[in-house]
């Protein structure tokens, strides 16, 4: 994984209105600590920050400093966004080692066409977009593809199904499913909501009331002409 050289100013004032005023400027508050270095305030030009980490390697890229004539290797651990804008606002960066094993978060991607999933109308549901894995920072892979060409419905590709890059190991469950070949989704028949049933049956006596009457009213006749008679 190559490395980006990141140009960073010391001494910036902290505060929340001088981190506004910096932002205005162009410019994102940054930390850099680490390896028994203390927090480090610095600012960053936002144009070069954000070409580092629209990199192959996003998050995980690699970076070097210089710190009053010292270079360090860093990577971004915390990088914080504006909700609205989603503009990069803050980051702290951690100084590495070459040599050091990382515990990070490495995007998932399917690649193939699962046909066979496709034929039988079903649906290709992936389950874990990232896997947490631990490398040596130069060991770090942008992604992790996923084959689902052999994918069935009904069959799904787990953790342990994987083959990760050289040097990169995984302590996520190796049954944890990646993604599963899911039938095909079956529509219900739209029962009555709730009320219309007793609303059909109270116009369905409704209707009848008149009938009812009328055979009443016979009645009644009937039996006033038998009274009569007598």
């Amino acid at each position: 994984m190559p490395e980006i050289a990141l140009p960073v100013e010391l001494g910036r004032p902290t505060g929340s209105r001088p981190a506004g005023r910096l932002r205005a400027s162009g410019k994102v508050p940054a930390i850099v600590y680490g390896h028994g270095l203390s927090p480090v305030s610095v600012a960053i030009e936002g144009r070069a920050l954000r070409a580092a980490l629209m990199t192959d390697a996003g998050l995980n890229a690699l970076m070097t400093v210089e710190l009053e004539g010292t270079e360090h290797l860093v990577m971004a651990r915390d990088v914080q966004r504006d909700p609205v804008k989603h503009k990069v606002i803050h980051v702290d960066f951690q100084i590495v080692r070459r040599d050091e094993v990382m515990s990070v978060e490495v995007p998932i991607t399917l690649v193939g066409e699962a046909e066979a999933v496709h034929r039988e109308d079903g649906i290709v549901a992936q389950e874990l977009f990232s896997l947490t894995v631990q490398a040596t920072p130069g060991n770090i892979p942008n992604s992790i593809e996923v084959d689902v060409t052999e994918l069935i419905v009904g069959g799904s590709i787990r953790v342990g199904d994987l083959n990760l890059p050289s040097g990169a190991t995984t302590e996520v469950d190796p049954e944890a499913a990646i993604v599963v070949g899911q039938p095909p989704q079956v529509v219900a028949a739209e029962e009555p909501a709730e009320g219309e049933e007793g609303e059909a049956a109270e116009g369905a006596a409704a209707e009848g009331e008149p009938a009812a009457e009328a055979e009443a009213g016979d009645s009644a006749a009937s039996e006033a002409s038998g009274d009569s008679s007598e």
